[in-house]
């Protein structure tokens, strides 16, 4: 089994899964003012951009080829609707316009996050209803400014909306109203199988989403269950999802591989931010060399059955590969 390991030319020949920079894509934070470029204290090298930064950072990303971008907003108010989730004038509409005036840009496919939990005073994902102490998050409720926030978006310029919500349903009333306003040419990436984490924290200090009461249990996924990932994502392509995204990666990777093994769609991971801010906090010990350990963590997703990955790596990764 040696003879083919002996030199770097014979091992890149029989390579099986290869990473290649238009397969990754870079999550962007877009923020309201001008000239603002914050770190995100968790996330090191992440940063909420204002939309004159945020441009200057996707011309670098289509210079490396990567394959896209996926855009999430801070808005400058919140309130219980999420009102500033589908805005004709909310800050990830105004950084789309600005993208697509920016004829360097167009190798980017430019995805557009459609959930509201950035945008709502209370940090959940839907409507939420209280009765003293106990509090419902209403699916059916939701669905409407969902389908609202996704049509905005589309209007705005978005290659492709992407709901990450996990409302029961929300796939069905996107696609009915994106095609009721002639966007019938826009996919959907499902987050379909999306996992009540502990891995999502430093996103939720990046977007300033975290929720300011309860928790996401009731929507999100258990992570003990395997099959039920399959019934949601075979839901939702039966929607009329169009490619789903599965998140977490890496502490999910069985997920991923079942999926592939079942699905024809195309099939995304989301590296996301937790998995990130590990990883640094091994290269910023020395525990780890930081390029070998990040280009293995992405292949180990290739090789799970991902056709694309979401990462913040996706810069370093593209400068090395």
């Amino acid at each position: 089994m040696r003879r083919l390991r002996r030199t770097p030319a014979l091992r890149s020949l029989v390579r099986e899964t290869h990473l290649h920079p238009g397969a990754l894509v870079y999550p962007l934070f877009l923020c309201p003012g001008e000239g603002v470029r914050k770190e995100v204290a968790s996330m090191p090298g992440v940063f909420n951009l204002s939309i004159d930064e945020a441009v200057k950072e996707a011309e670098s990303c289509a210079a490396l080829g990567l394959g896209g971008l996926l855009l999430f907003g801070l808005p400058a108010q919140k309130d219980d609707l999420a009102t500033g989730a589908y805005a004709a004038d909310g800050i990830v509409q105004q950084g789309l316009r600005a993208f697509k005036a920016n004829r360097s840009l167009d190798p980017l496919v430019l995805i557009a996050d459609v959930c509201l939990c950035e945008y709502t005073s209370h940090g959940h994902c839907g409507i939420v209803s209280k009765d003293g102490d106990s509090y419902t998050i209403e699916n059916d409720a939701t669905l409407p400014l969902l389908a609202r926030t996704a049509v905005s978006l589309a209007q705005a310029g978005a290659d492709i909306v992407a709901p990450s919500d996990m409302m029961d349903g929300r796939v069905e009333a996107i696609r009915a109203a994106l095609d009721a306003a002639s966007c019938e040419n826009t996919p959907i990436l499902s987050y379909a199988s999306k996992f009540a984490s502990a891995f999502y924290g430093p996103f939720r200090e990046a977007a300033d989403s975290a929720p300011h009461f309860g928790d996401r249990l009731s929507y999100q996924m258990d992570g003990a269950n395997l099959r039920e990932a399959m019934r949601e994502i075979d839901l939702d392509i039966a929607e009329g999802a169009d490619m789903v995204l599965m998140k977490p990666a890496l502490p999910y990777l069985d997920v991923i591989r079942a999926a592939r093994e079942r699905f024809d769609v195309p099939l995304g991971a989301y590296q996301v931010s937790g998995e990130y801010s590990m990883l640094h906090a091994a290269f910023q010990r020395g525990w780890l060399d930081p390029d070998r350990a990040m280009l293995e963590s992405l292949t180990s997703i290739r090789r799970a059955g991902a056709d694309f990955i979401v990462t913040y790596f996706a810069k370093d990764a593209a400068k090395l590969l």
